[in-house]
């Protein structure tokens, strides 16, 4: 009945955790949500100003496929003054969402027969962008002891003819993982022979780095026309209902994106443009708030983490995730006698046992690992980990 398309792509895990949080909470049942890849605060209010000020002027109307003038003009200001990096107006492609501009470059750039570099552990969105397009994800490994940096070794055994695109996600969902300048040098080195790879530069969490400053990979080789950089307004002014995101790239990658999105959604929302415009232009106080806010819960949870026995945790540099491993944990029996065969399981049983929800490793190609969101709360951290290390004690060793 439907196209071999839709059987290509995996229902989104993370949505699917939220949806079994959402059951519980209607069942009245305690839930601590470690899963949400959203901040819990409320959008700034000079942000909600702007929108409502939007509405009642009358900008509620079809706007430029590709965005407003005046929104690409204050993301070109934004590049420049917060990443050093020049695109023109003309450059530059407003989406609903980070996620549209990435599916949307996906559309534009791979087909049948093209390989795309996805690197391990992945959102869970990447592998899908590509395969709905005819294309083959290659999966290439990382090293969790150095930010999840590639495995130059693997990476170019796989890199080929029919590669043309590298996929990066630095800072990582779900690691948190910040790339060093020397991992990113690296890999633009081994490609700058390669035009015709497209290398998808991942920024929507630009703002949260903790140890050290983020730098967008655009900056490195300012002379490639094949990095296209993604950011978003969701992550970092708490705005991911309002589903504003945006690509900066070549020109003509930039035409064809237009077009595309032209034939799908027709515009980002009018309303959302004119609070990105606030967003992007306006006091940029509240990003450090909530910069501080997370990285103080950052610390709070991996101090936590620490008290349950044969857990390891890097420390993420970035983003508001933790993603700890449980292989200790994995192949061992339960007080009913369930066996723990993957991360999947162990999720669900600690679901069962405490309303902590998370998400299981095995959704991101990592299997032995459980991603934790410390988007929320301390009191909900302090309370959701300590149950999750008393559950731990009960299994069968």
């Amino acid at each position: 009945m439907f196209t071999d398309r839709i059987s290509r792509i995996k229902p989104s895990a993370t949505l699917e955790m939220t949806s079994k949080a959402a059951e519980l909470k209607r069942a009245n049942k305690p839930v601590y949500n470690m899963s949400v890849g959203e901040p819990d605060f409320s959008t700034p209010k000079h942000i909600q100003n702007a929108a409502i000020w939007a509405i009642n002027n009358g900008h509620t109307k079809y706007t430029p496929g590709g965005g407003t003038l005046e929104l690409k003009e204050a993301i070109s200001t934004k590049l420049s003054r917060d990443n050093n990096l020049i695109f023109d107006p003309k450059q530059i492609v407003v989406s609903c969402g980070g996620k549209h501009s990435l599916y949307n470059a996906c559309q534009a750039l791979f087909q049948k027969n093209d390989e795309v570099i996805i690197f391990k552990p992945y959102w869970v969105s990447f592998p899908d962008f590509v395969t709905v397009t005819g294309a083959t994800p290659v999966f290439v490994n990382t090293n969790s002891s150095k930010q999840n940096e590639p495995d130059f070794d693997d990476l170019i055994k796989k890199i080929n003819q029919n590669t043309k695109g590298i996929i990066i996600n630095s800072p990582s969902n779900p690691t948190g993982g910040v790339w060093s300048d020397d991992a990113i040098m690296q890999l633009l080195d081994i490609v700058k022979k390669r035009p015709d790879i497209w290398i998808f530069s991942d920024e929507c969490y630009e703002q949260l780095t903790y140890d050290i400053p983020f730098k967008s990979i655009a900056t490195f080789a300012p002379q490639l026309n094949n990095i296209i950089t993604f950011q978003s307004c969701s992550k970092t002014y708490a705005m991911t209902g309002w589903r504003i995101g945006y690509l900066a790239g070549d020109i003509n990658l930039v035409k064809a994106i237009s077009k595309l999105q032209g034939q799908s959604t027709s515009c980002p929302n009018s309303i959302a443009q004119f609070a990105a415009m606030e967003a992007l232009s306006g006091d940029q106080k509240c990003v450090q708030e909530m910069k501080q806010i997370f990285h103080e819960r950052r610390d709070l949870i991996l101090k936590e983490l620490k008290k349950i026995p044969n857990v390891l945790c890097e420390v993420p540099n970035g983003a508001f995730y933790v993603f700890p491993n449980f292989k200790n944990y994995l192949n061992k029996k339960t007080p009913s006698g369930k066996l723990l065969k993957t991360s999947s399981d162990l999720s669900l049983y600690i679901l069962d046992q405490t309303g902590v929800v998370t998400v299981a490793g095995d959704s991101f190609g990592a299997p032995e690992h459980i991603r934790l969101s410390y988007a929320t709360s301390n009191e909900t951290i302090l309370k959701a980990v300590s149950l999750i290390g008393n559950t731990l004690k009960k299994i069968d060793f």
